[in-house]
């Protein structure tokens, strides 16, 4: 049995096993993981990618490093997008504006990356269609990207 239900700004997920049940915890706040995948699905956009970011506000989050995660995550990246969208929240810090090569095996880097991917959250604000100039508002951590019916 799988049920997800919403309190406050986490997700809870109540799995059955033969054992017992086992409860899982997401936050749900938007991320530069997130924002990294995100684009405009406005009516006639060509290249609603990347969103630019205004961020509001923003918390940072101590998050388990795992760098097995980080460095699977990476090539799945626009590696500029997210240098732009950290540096545009001033949170770049000291990583590198190129991704380095063998990056997989650089712990200090692998921090670095975990840090802007999964530790800056953005609370409130807005993206933006590079296009458009479409704002899509950030309420509690959520993007709300559902279009108005003129715009599908």
């Amino acid at each position: 049995m799988h049920r997800a239900t919403t309190t406050g700004e986490r997700l809870y997920f109540r799995v059955a096993k033969n054992v017992g049940c086992m409860l899982l915890s997401f936050r749900t706040t938007m991320r530069l993981l997130t924002h990294n995948m995100l684009t405009s699905h406005v009516k006639g956009v060509t290249n609603g990618y990347p969103l630019k970011l205004q961020a509001e506000n923003i918390k940072v989050m101590s998050v388990d490093f795992n760098p097995e995660f980080v460095a699977r995550m990476i090539p799945k990246l626009e590696w500029q997008a997210l240098v732009q969208a950290a540096e545009s929240i001033g949170h770049l810090g000291d990583l590198p504006r190129e991704l380095m090569p063998e990056y997989e095996s650089n712990e200090e880097f692998l921090k670095m990356a975990h840090h802007v991917l999964m530790e800056v959250e953005v609370i409130e604000g807005n993206l933006e269609c590079p296009e458009t100039g479409r704002k899509f508002p950030i309420k509690n951590g959520i993007p709300n990207m559902l279009l108005n019916e003129d715009e599908v």
